[in-house]
């Protein structure tokens, strides 16, 4: 099979075509004809060599057909998506013709959609839906601050909350992104800034927010909570530093929880690929009720042009690649 590996650590060239093995049939895995995959700064972060674990094919998520499935748990055929389990990680990824993935982190996606509006959903609505039902448990009515609303995660979280019937209000670094998450629907965007705790009306008195951009906001986060409200981190567009000094007992707001989540949990114990509505998203987004389009939409052969807009932060939302 054909398949993108990462010849060695670097920038966007490091990417090359190679003909590999296809992946064998394995108890407990389904292996998947890939369609077509999502982008994700994840396998930036493995080609220039920065993550603990990189996999030669890299690739975390896809949708695609099942070709074959020892155990029987997905009729060969169907349409599923894959995420997480190790792809691109330990195990290789979706950057190829076909990929091997754990039964416990594949799911069903049955629908008329192209590819690429499919691809667009696994990973970031996955791990959105997780964030604001889960672990911020968000309800009609309630008031969210998203911080780094523009990212792909951050407008899928806009999607998915108000959709919900959530009052979002949505940060951004850049003014000519406001209009975008508007239209998303978020009824105010705020420029995004550490202090923005002191500057909005809310503040003390939001019900949750979904912090992606990371440890140099979460504490001011924090703050704009109102007693019983709810904070998850689940980010780092601001960088990986860890926040120094850190002392509950001083900086931590009374009464507030802080809560994380991270994708690569899917699949374990408490965290089945299952208990996402992936179809139900899928069928709001073919209504119309969810605005998940991809931003491009790239060719196989065009991997090292896809990384290198994904690297300049030119990519406007999710970016995928049909095979």
């Amino acid at each position: 099979m054909r398949a993108i590996v990462i010849e060695r650590f670097g920038g966007p060239e490091a990417l090359v075509y190679q003909d590999l093995p296809e992946p064998e049939p394995l108890e407990g895995h389904v292996v998947i004809e890939v369609k077509a995959f999502g982008l994700n700064h994840a396998e930036m972060h493995m080609r220039r060599g920065e993550w603990a674990e990189a996999a030669k094919v890299s690739g975390i998520e896809c949708v695609g057909l099942v070709k074959s499935c020892p155990g029987g748990e997905f009729p060969v055929g169907a349409k599923v998506a894959a995420l997480m389990g190790g792809l691109g990680r330990t195990i290789n990824g979706s950057y190829a013709e076909y990929t091997r993935a754990p039964v416990s982190n594949v799911a069903l996606i049955e629908s008329d959609l192209p590819w690429a509006d499919l691809a667009a959903i696994p990973e970031t609505y996955a791990t959105a839906w997780t964030c604001l039902f889960r672990n911020l448990e968000i309800e009609a009515g309630q008031t969210l601050l998203i911080r780094g609303g523009t990212s792909s995660f951050g407008q899928a979280a806009i999607n998915l909350a108000v959709n919900a019937g959530a009052r979002v209000i949505a940060t951004t670094r850049r003014r000519d992104r406001r209009a975008m998450l508007e239209e998303l629907g978020a009824e105010r965007v705020e420029l995004e800034s550490a202090d923005l705790s002191v500057r909005i009306p809310e503040a003390k008195s939001l019900d949750a927010v979904l912090d992606l951009v990371g440890n140099s906001t979460i504490l001011d986060s924090l703050d704009t909570l109102r007693r019983g409200g709810r904070a998850c981190l689940a980010g780092w567009l601001g960088g990986l530093a860890p926040i120094h000094d850190f002392n509950p007992l001083l900086q931590m707001a009374s009464g507030v929880y802080l809560t994380f989540f991270g994708s690569f949990v899917f699949g374990r114990p408490g965290f089945p690929l299952s208990d996402v509505p992936l179809q139900e998203i899928a069928a709001d987004m073919a209504a119309g009720r969810l605005r998940a389009h991809p931003s491009r939409v790239f060719g196989f052969d065009e991997i090292r042009e896809a990384h290198r807009i994904m690297e300049a932060g030119e990519a406007g939302g999710k970016m995928v690649v049909v095979r």
